[in-house]
């Protein structure tokens, strides 16, 4: 009858239970995310190292494609001494640069793919000239990760 009287008021009815997640059943969900975690990593640095050495690759390609307009214009290849800085700021020692353009070949000179700088040589040893990363280890030679990644290979 109050209701019909006083349309606004409801009748309430039971409270409801809200249930939460017991300790249980987020340990479980931890432990099912730590199993998949386990099984898709290691598959995963796999492909990291992978795109390192493809990284190494297309930046000495870039490289070379410079040192390939660095001569066209110079009519020589900066020697080992310039180095690849010759690509950036015009050298100021060594065979004259007089082609050099005023804005530089590339920006700015990349480092390997494991922080390490490129090496060049010219003339080099496999090609007129090299240029080249250690790899991983930073040391001549290796296999895998640590084996030297080269403009010979391009």
């Amino acid at each position: 009858m109050l209701n019909t009287m006083y349309p606004s008021i409801r009748h309430r009815s039971a409270p409801t239970m809200q249930r939460g997640f017991t300790l249980i059943e987020i340990m479980v969900v931890v432990l099912i995310m730590g199993i998949l975690a386990a099984l898709a990593v290691p598959k995963l640095m796999g492909h990291t190292d992978d795109a390192r050495i493809q990284v190494a690759r297309q930046d000495i390609g870039t490289l070379m494609q410079a040192l390939e307009l660095y001569k066209f214009d110079n009519q020589s290849y900066p020697t080992t001494d310039q180095g690849l800085r010759a690509l950036v700021t015009k050298p100021t020692s060594g065979p004259a640069a007089n082609g050099w353009k005023t804005d530089g070949y590339i920006d700015k000179l990349p480092k390997d793919p494991w922080g390490n700088p490129y090496q060049f040589l010219s003339p080099g040893i496999k090609g007129d000239v090299d240029v080249f990363s250690y790899g991983a280890d930073y040391q001549p030679g290796g296999e895998g990760v640590d084996a030297d990644i080269g403009s010979w290979d391009l």
